[in-house]
């Protein structure tokens, strides 16, 4: 049995697994992407992510994990950061949606949106189950889907 002791996992028989200092829940959010990014059923105990899943993860793979909230997804960018694996931290991070909307809509008025910035605003709209989008960022998302857009504009 794994019990969650200072944030830190540790076994029922009292030692800490070796985890390189990540919490029960970060470890556990990392156990489900491994499934989902490279195929490999960690164990129960004594497991560390591997490097290759560290490298295929992305600040979206950690938004949208069960279980994986604001606190959980700084921890694992810092330990992946710390391991020599550079995670992207999200555009809005630490933002409400209220900011993020205003934030979007000033950039959409000076042409630098980006696809990337959009997405992640609603999906974590989508994640919050708002069901508020601004009528000025519906305008620029109404732009957006009805002009012929091959091209988003670069970051």
């Amino acid at each position: 049995m794994i019990e969650e002791t200072a944030g830190h996992a540790e076994s029922a028989e009292g030692g800490a697994e070796p985890s390189s200092g990540l919490s029960v829940r970060a470890m556990n959010v990392l156990k489900e992407l491994a499934v989902e990014l490279i195929g490999d059923t960690p164990p129960k105990v004594g497991w560390v992510p591997p490097e290759r899943l560290l490298r295929k993860l992305t600040a979206r793979h950690l938004a949208t994990a069960r279980n994986c909230g604001p606190q959980t997804m700084v921890e694992i960018i810092e330990w992946a950061r710390s391991h020599g694996v550079l995670i992207e931290p999200p555009h809005h991070a630490g933002k409400s949606l209220s900011q993020i909307w205003r934030d979007l809509i000033e950039r959409a008025s000076t042409g630098k949106l980006t696809k990337g910035e959009i997405t992640e605003a609603l999906e974590k709209s989508i994640r919050r189950k708002s069901a508020r989008i601004p009528v000025a960022f519906q305008i620029v998302l109404l732009k957006l889907l009805s002009s012929s857009y091959d091209q988003w504009p670069s970051p």
